[in-house]
């Protein structure tokens, strides 16, 4: 049982992956993004996640600079994107965005969707990265079962890691299995539903009984379900709000209300129908 803040899950190559992170998708590059990620590692953060079509890597990369926190007790995430998707493409991508966060390895590099007819050559390129010793982890994000069953059919080094949507209105229940089965860890992006957790009445019930917020609630329900999180703000008190949630647990009979909630709704785009 997740019990503070720096507990960590053993990925599949032995390396410890934080089960909270601090997700950073919609912040501004420079002084709210800095602001963000000085919040979050002050408040006990240790993961910080990020992404090139984020824009903001240079900003997370100061703050974690600034911070004097050891290289080696911070946990950072970025992610390759879609038009930079390909062998050589993608290990320039990853070299502008190392340089940007002005770091001399990365724990986890991601590929951001699965594009058709390229992963796999970008999966060779994270798999290079991999061996070469400029990143710690590999994974994927976004990842359907029918794309995890094609790149395992192909790749030399299995996934660490997939990043996907993931709340109670969308358990992904076949994926969680798959991912179990294969020994790839589940990461929740967009864990908190955009803000639609305080419109779940279940939710909002159940948070009262445990005297935490509906968004403390469902953070809890990620960590219970043995899946990492990465809830995004960049308002300080929400920040670190987000990260006491480990001073309760939910008992099972509520942890079945909250599955039952499922509804197979994205707030984002599903994988399939993405346009590339």
């Amino acid at each position: 049982m997740v019990r503070q803040i720096t507990d960590c899950v053993l990925l599949n190559n032995g390396v410890e992956m934080p089960w909270l992170g601090l997700g950073v998708y919609k912040a501004q590059e420079g002084k709210e993004v800095e602001q963000a990620v000085e919040t979050a590692l002050q408040a006990g953060y240790r993961s910080v996640d990020t992404a090139a079509f984020y824009h903001n890597e240079t900003g997370v990369g100061h703050a974690l600079k600034q911070s004097g926190i050891a290289r080696d007790k911070l946990f950072v995430t970025t992610k390759v994107w879609n038009t930079d998707q390909g062998y050589e493409a993608t290990l320039a991508a990853f070299d502008r965005s190392r340089k940007k966060l002005g770091l001399d390895y990365l724990d986890l590099y991601l590929i951001h969707w699965p594009v058709p007819g390229m992963f796999r050559d970008t999966w060779r390129a994270l798999e290079k990265l991999y061996r070469d010793g400029w990143v710690r982890a590999i994974g994927v994000s976004n990842f359907q079962t029918h794309h995890l069953q094609e790149l395992l059919a192909a790749c030399e080094v299995p996934p660490a890691v997939n990043q996907v949507e993931f709340h109670p209105l969308l358990t992904q229940e076949e994926l969680r299995a798959f991912c179990e089965r294969e020994k790839i860890q589940l990461e929740a992006w967009s864990p908190l539903m955009r803000g639609n957790v305080v419109n779940q009445p279940v939710i909002v019930e159940l948070a009262q009984k445990y005297g935490k917020t509906p968004a403390q609630l469902v953070l809890r329900w990620d960590l219970q379900h043995g899946v990492v999180t990465i809830p995004k703000s960049v308002t300080p008190s929400r920040i670190e709000e987000n990260a006491d949630i480990f001073d309760f647990e939910i008992s099972p009979e509520d942890m079945a209300r909250l599955d039952g909630l499922n509804q197979n709704h994205r707030f984002g785009q599903h994988p399939d129908h993405f346009k590339f």
